[in-house]
C-alpha cells in the first residue's frame, strides 16, 4: 500500500511556488504501540501554514524540509493499537497533508459522523470555530450592544465571528471581503448589517459610510489597510483582536504599520494579538453553545470543498488568494 504525502522541498521567498514542494510517495505507516492507523478523509488547508513553511522564529515549529508537512486533518481508523479508540471509529488529528497517518492515541480526538459531517470538525466545529469564539469573546471581550467589524469576513473565522456577534447581541455588524459576490453573501444569509468590497475604494472610507456611529470591535485577519481604518473608527473603549494579517504574509519586505497609532490614546483602545491553542479550556463551552446553533441552523456555513490530495497545494494557494467562500478543505 502506498501513502502519497506533500513534502516541503525549499522555504518559499514571496508567494510559495510549486517547485517548492513535491507529492512524495511512501509506504503506509504502522501504528505503534498507543497510536492509530487513520485513512483520512478530509484535510484542512489554512492561512497560517505559510507561517511553518518559513524558518523564521515563530509561535510554532517550521515545517522540515523533505518531511510530510502538518495540518488538521479528520479520518477513520483502519487499525488500532490503543486503547479507548477501535477501527471503525473516526478521529480529529494534526497529520495532514497526507493520505494515511499514524497518529498517538493521546492527540486523536474522536468525533461523530452522525453529528455533523466529518468535514465539519474541521471548520466551525473544530479549531476554526473556537478561533472565532475565542477570540471574539474573550480576547476582544465582546459585549451586548457592541459594534464589530470583521476583515476577510466571508473567510472560514470570520464569517463565524459575524455571526455570534449578531446572535450575541451586536448593535451592528460589518464584514469586509474580497468581491461583490462574498458581499452579497454576508449580508444576504449570514445576517451581517452592513459589508464591502475592499477592492471597490479606500477601506477607511467604505468603513465610515458602513459604520457611521464607529466600531467598538475589530476583529482582524487581514491587517495592512484594514487594520488602519478600523483604528481610525474605533470608539472610546474599543477593543482589537488580531488573529491574522493575511495581507502581509507572503511580503519579502516588512510592511509599515497603522500611521494612526497614536488615536489608540485617545479612545484609549486596546489591540491585542491571540492564538486558538491559548484557549482550548473554553472547548466544551464552545461547544456547548455553538454546537445547537449549527444544528438549528441559527449558524450558518460554507465550504469550499477541493477533491484529491494532489490537489491540497492548490486548495493552500487558493486560501492564500481569497479564492475560497468558508472553510477549505480537501476531500480524500
Amino acid at each position: 500500500m502506498i501513502n502519497r504525502e506533500w513534502h516541503l522541498l525549499s522555504r518559499p521567498v514571496g508567494w510559495p511556488k510549486p517547485e517548492d514542494f513535491a507529492l512524495v510517495e511512501a509506504p503506509v505507516p504502522t501504528p505503534r504501540e498507543g497510536q492509530v492507523l487513520v485513512r483520512n478523509k478530509y484535510l484542512s488547508v489554512d492561512p497560517y501554514m505559510r507561517g511553518r513553511m518559513s524558518d523564521a522564529k515563530s509561535y510554532i515549529a517550521p515545517f522540515e524540509l523533505g518531511k510530510a508537512m502538518q495540518g488538521g486533518a479528520v479520518g477513520e481508523v483502519v487499525e488500532s493499537n490503543a486503547e479507548g479508540i477501535a477501527v471503525g471509529d473516526h478521529v480529529l488529528h494534526f497529520l495532514g497533508w497526507r493520505e494515511y497517518a499514524a497518529v498517538d492515541a493521546r492527540h486523536a480526538v474522536k468525533v461523530d459522523p452522525a453529528a455533523a459531517p466529518l468535514s465539519a470538525y474541521l471548520g466551525v466545529l473544530g479549531m476554526t470555530g473556537l478561533t472565532a469564539y475565542a477570540g471574539l469573546l474573550r480576547t476582544a471581550s465582546f459585549k451586548e450592544g457592541d459594534a464589530v467589524f470583521v476583515s476577510g469576513a466571508a473567510g472560514a473565522v470570520g464569517s463565524q465571528v459575524g455571526q455570534i456577534a449578531k446572535l450575541k447581541g451586536a448593535s451592528r455588524v460589518i464584514g469586509s471581503a474580497g468581491s461583490d459576490e462574498k458581499v452579497k453573501l454576508l449580508v444576504d444569509e449570514y445576517g451581517f448589517d452592513a459589508a464591502f468590497n475592499y477592492k471597490n475604494g479606500p477601506v477607511a472610507e467604505q468603513l465610515r459610510e458602513a459604520a457611521p456611529d464607529g466600531i467598538d470591535v475589530y476583529f482582524d485577519n487581514v491587517g495592512g489597510d484594514h487594520l488602519e481604518a478600523a483604528i481610525g473608527s474605533l470608539n472610546e473603549g474599543g477593543r482589537i483582536a488580531v488573529c491574522g494579517m493575511i495581507s502581509v504574509y507572503n511580503n519579502t519586505q516588512p510592511a509599515p504599520g497603522p500611521k494612526n497609532l497614536a488615536r489608540l490614546i485617545q479612545t484609549r483602545g486596546r489591540i491585542e494579538g491571540f492564538l486558538v491553542g491559548d484557549h482550548y479550556d473554553l472547548q466544551p463551552q464552545f461547544v456547548q453553545e455553538v454546537g445547537p446553533w449549527v444544528a438549528s441552523g441559527a449558524l450558518k456555513y460554507r465550504e469550499t470543498v477541493v477533491e484529491g490530495i494532489e490537489n491540497n497545494l492548490e486548495a493552500f494557494l487558493g486560501v492564500l488568494r481569497g479564492n475560497n467562500v468558508g472553510k477549505m478543505v480537501v476531500k480524500l
